[in-house]
């Protein structure tokens, strides 16, 4: 298998509103990236996901984008995005930057012009539609933020679609001309010398032609998330989609070069059969939520072993897996776990076959942060009041984008003022200096994963599940090394094929050479160098 970057790289997701700040407005900076970089280095990964910095009215903090070729002033300037983006590749960093070509703000200049009237040359450029006979909203799709996926437009009496808030309008993909537009926003970038992009909502970017209402969902019932109601068969994964990842995969083509492949990764909330068809249409690497949303509601070794083994059996030899355990919408991994089993989770994640994406302050098990009602932020948990959704962008997602901690000084380093999010409840002694200090900490397990992991086989061995008793999950990566996971807090055994080494454990104390029988203390995993 060919080598490429973006197959042995860990990619380490920041969400720039809450890494560092360095004008003391208490929200953080692409400067503040800039600084930390050093930091990210040591770490080992290889590439950075910025979360959106582009010009908008922060209604949905960057997701709601005005101009898709500027930054917004409460992150910097363009020059400050350039000099991170010069500093990054001189240190051997990558950096993917989130594109959001499903929906622009309400403010975009686009859509003011496509909304002054009917006639107007950009009324195609949004998804329109002409009321119900009741005069109500077109048809029944559901919203992810809740309520009607359609807002009225009194001036012209038409209905426009947004699958998020109302003041993020859909753009309609089936017009050339917006598809050309978005493809020039991606030159602009990747001629700026992005090395890629992290796609919003990817298999969302095509409706139903008709519009038709969504059919009911049978295992709905009374208190789940509203938009469960249905099953989306006519506003997700429309067939018309993967022409349009072809295409955006051949602007990428047109800037890369060997060793300096453009990436594509695309979020995409859908179950193997379908996610995989994406890795077919051009998108190098369709995230892979089934950790999140399988694996971490029910974490027994059974049930992990049935995920890797389906993803694993559905991937062509020209597909790369990938795997991820959180990320800017999701609850933090030590909150789901336990800091123990997030260890594990770790070790496991930094072993599987294919590219791991990591969440900031993941590295020093940062669980969810504590709002007090007067300081939510999020617009889904104001709209939604807390209610907390089974799939995609679940409300009340500010407990996972809090401030990283990084030293004991006045607002842990973050910023010389009060930070837009609280700090974390024991930042004075869960932050990144505490933890380098301590040679067992999480901090260290994880530097010391990413390092083991650029072994080759590791990298592109071939993924085997090794049978194990009841509460170990084990695998084989290639011939030469096993992973063994205790998912209890219990001491379990396991058999080995041959002796080996251990040559990494969670508790970060054991390096020996074992022979037919391995013991797994309580909440321990280890890799074990057999031969």
């Amino acid at each position: 298998m060919a080598s490429m970057w973006w197959k042995e790289a860990v990619i380490y997701q920041i969400y720039p509103r809450s890494f560092q700040d360095t004008n003391a407005d208490g929200v953080g900076d692409l400067e503040g990236i800039r600084r930390r970089l050093p930091y990210l280095k040591s770490l080992g990964v290889d590439a950075v996901w910025l979360s959106p910095f582009y010009k908008s009215p922060m209604r949905d903090f960057g997701y709601d984008v005005s101009d898709y070729c500027d930054v917004d002033p409460i992150f910097g300037t363009l020059e400050d995005f350039d000099l991170l983006l010069s500093e990054a590749h001189a240190l051997g960093l990558k950096v993917l930057i989130d594109l959001v070509p499903n929906h622009t703000s309400s403010d975009h200049p686009w859509f003011l012009e496509s909304r002054r009237d009917r006639s107007s040359p950009k009324r195609a450029w949004y998804v329109w539609a002409d009321p119900a006979p009741d005069g109500g909203p077109p048809n029944n799709w559901q919203s992810f933020f809740g309520g009607p996926a359609w807002t009225l437009d009194e001036g012209s009496g038409q209905y426009y679609l947004h699958q998020f808030l109302p003041e993020q309008p859909d753009l309609n993909w089936r017009n050339p001309e917006v598809r050309k537009a978005i493809h020039e926003v991606m030159r602009f970038w990747l001629r700026r010398g992005v090395d890629g992009f992290r796609v919003d909502t990817l298999w969302l970017l095509a409706e139903d032609l008709l519009l038709r209402d969504e059919p009911g969902n049978p295992d709905w019932r009374p208190g789940m998330w509203d938009r469960g109601r249905h099953l989306h068969i006519h506003m997700e994964d429309q067939p018309e989609t993967y022409a349009y990842v072809r295409e955006m995969r051949f602007v990428l083509d047109e800037f890369s070069e060997p060793g300096r492949e453009r990436v594509m990764v695309g979020e995409i909330y859908l179950p193997f059969p379908q996610l995989v068809r994406y890795s077919q249409a051009g998108c190098h690497l369709p995230f892979n939520f089934h950790l999140i949303f399988r694996g971490l509601p029910d974490w027994r070794a059974e049930n992990l072993a049935r995920i890797v083994e389906e993803y694993e059996s559905l991937l062509t030899p020209w597909d790369w897996p990938n795997w991820v355990l959180g990320n800017h919408d999701q609850p933090r991994l030590a909150s789901r776990l336990g800091e123990a089993q997030a260890r594990v989770a770790a070790m496991l994640l930094f072993t599987l076959r294919g590219t791991p994406t990591w969440y900031y302050g993941d590295e020093i098990g940062l669980p969810n942060g504590e709002i007090p009602p007067e300081k939510v932020q999020d617009p889904a948990a104001l709209r939604q009041k807390g209610r907390r959704g089974e799939h995609g962008l679940p409300p009340g997602r500010d407990p996972v984008r809090t401030p990283m901690p990084w030293d004991t000084s006045p607002y842990a380093g973050f910023s010389s003022v009060e930070p837009w999010l609280p700090l974390n409840p024991d930042w004075k002694t869960r932050n990144v200096a505490e933890m380098e200090k301590d040679p067992r900490s999480m901090l260290h397990l994880v530097r010391r994963l990413i390092a083991l992991r650029k072994d080759q086989e590791l990298l592109y061995g071939a993924y085997r599940t090794h049978r194990a008793e009841a509460g170990v999950y084990a695998y084989h990566r290639g011939e030469g090394w096993l992973v063994a996971l205790n998912l209890t807090g219990k001491e379990r055994g396991l058999e080995l094929p041959k002796g080996g080494q251990v040559a990494l454990s969670t508790h970060l104390d054991r390096e020996e050479k074992v022979e037919g029988r391995l013991l797994l203390r309580p909440d321990e995993g280890v890799v074990v160098r057999l031969g």
